[in-house]
């Protein structure tokens, strides 16, 4: 059975998790689909941004923990393969997150650059509540929510909503659920105002920055600007906004 929806239109690729009748659980199939998508998405020169759903009441719960959770493997495990190419992709990806999500659900909320989630929605690092942590996720949640969040709530599995994991980083927006669809539409249409290539860039300069000294930050970015106003992207854009019409990307 097909666990993963995807398709695309108006620039946009959805990737929707769709295994409602488990809570939309990640085993080997769904992790294994989400993977395939978003590497579909990412070699698509007809897509230029991307949208994670879910089916049902819940985004995502988790490990499936009666097919086994996480097992010990001499590669690399797929979870972190999905993380790590969500993490680097150089599209952005909108999490619309309508419903509540737990443990390794976090990991694909925290591993979205943009994330839209409806007031109903409830969280929880429930991991130690079952005897294990949110080892793989805290790669990708930590550097959201900062040490002393972490702390609390990997120690604690305390739920949380919605509006907290707002004020803490984790998601940029929330609104009700039936005002969601609306709002990520929104978010899409400020993306398509900006260069395709300027989006790859500024998502990496956020990824790379926080990690180099500040030296090698100027020297990166220096050397980025210079390359940026002098490719046919910037180039185009000026004369758009000289002339006060959109440029060709956002037609």
């Amino acid at each position: 059975m097909n666990r993963i929806k995807y398709y695309v239109s108006n620039q946009v690729a959805s990737i929707t998790l769709d295994r409602p009748e488990r809570r939309n659980a990640l085993d080997d199939a769904m992790v294994d689909g989400l993977l395939t998508t978003f590497r579909q998405a990412q070699e698509d020169d007809a897509v230029r941004m991307i949208v994670l759903r879910a089916s049902g009441d819940t985004f995502c719960a988790g490990a499936d923990l009666k097919s086994g959770g996480v097992q010990l493997r001499d590669a690399e495990q797929p979870f972190v393969t999905l993380l790590r190419a969500m993490w680097h992709c150089p599209k952005p990806i909108v999490g619309c997150i309508s419903g509540s999500a737990y443990g390794g659900g976090l990991g694909l909320i925290a591993a979205c650059d943009l994330t839209v989630a409806a007031t109903e929605a409830q969280f929880a690092f429930s991991e130690v509540r079952v005897g294990v942590v949110p080892a793989m996720i805290s790669v990708v949640v930590i550097p959201k929510i900062g040490i002393q969040n972490a702390m609390w709530l990997f120690l604690t599995a305390e739920r949380f909503s919605a509006e907290r994991a707002r004020q803490m980083g984790l998601v940029h927006q929330v609104c009700p659920r039936n005002e969601l669809d609306a709002a990520v539409e929104n978010l899409l249409s400020q993306l398509r105002l900006a260069g395709p290539q300027a989006l790859r860039h500024a998502k990496e300069l956020v990824r790379r920055v926080p990690h180099m000294s500040m030296d090698e930050a100027f020297r990166y970015t220096s050397v980025l600007i210079g390359e940026l106003f002098s490719s046919p992207e910037a180039l185009e854009g000026m004369r758009a906004f000289a002339e006060k019409r959109k440029p060709a990307w956002a037609l």
